[in-house]
């Protein structure tokens, strides 16, 4: 399923454009060693993530743009009931992520192709999506959303626009909260709770 060529779209990846993203291109995958840079787990703390994400036990979780895996790694380490479904478009991200010993090691831990998410639709009890949400397009956000079963909800944590920060994208190419809340809602989506993280906001929404 992988490949050595990290610029490769996943199959099915291409279907979706990029209309109503923020960042104007993809995330490069040449800059990937900063996904594993473990000074994010300052200002983005796992636990608080877990706390919000509330993942139910015997739950599945998707990891929407799980990049190298560095939380989806984290969140099955720390709750061994839950299945966590690493999610991603770029088969080299995934390669990066299954080439890791802690990933081979947590059997709860699937590593999924974007263009394999048909058998996960309505399954899942949380949707995890950090710092992507500038980079998706309006029709991925909806197949976020169709990943959602009865009573699920998403997660989005995200690079705040109006936090002065010295890591992350520029502030032109991410939302501020209110801006990140009014498109998901516009999308078919209930934002029900808004947090704040020192460069980052998180919104957990669901679908109306």
């Amino acid at each position: 399923m992988g490949t050595d060529n990290q610029n490769d779209p996943a199959p099915g990846a291409g279907k979706h454009d990029r209309t109503g993203a923020k960042q104007p291109e993809r995330f490069d995958p040449q800059i990937a060693d900063r996904l594993d840079d473990i000074s994010r787990l300052e200002y983005l703390p796992p636990e608080k993530v877990w706390e919000l994400l509330d993942p139910p036990r015997g739950g599945l979780v998707v990891d929407f743009g799980a990049g190298t895996g560095t939380y989806a790694i984290l969140l099955a380490s720390a709750r061994p009931d839950v299945t966590v479904i690493a999610l991603d478009e770029q088969p080299g991200m995934l390669g990066r992520l299954r080439s890791k010993p802690e990933a081979q090691q947590r059997k709860n831990l699937r590593p999924v192709l974007s263009g394999e998410m048909d058998a996960f639709r309505g399954r899942a009890d949380r949707v995890m999506a950090l710092n992507v949400l500038h980079e998706l397009g309006d029709e991925s956000l909806k197949d976020l959303g169709s990943l959602l079963k009865a009573g699920g909800f998403a997660l989005g944590i995200d690079w705040n626009a109006e936090v002065d920060r010295p890591v992350g994208p520029p502030k032109d190419h991410v939302y501020t909260p209110a801006e990140a809340a009014a498109r998901i809602e516009a999308l078919g989506f209930s934002v029900e709770r808004l947090e704040s993280f020192p460069y980052h906001y998180a919104l957990r929404f669901r679908l109306r």
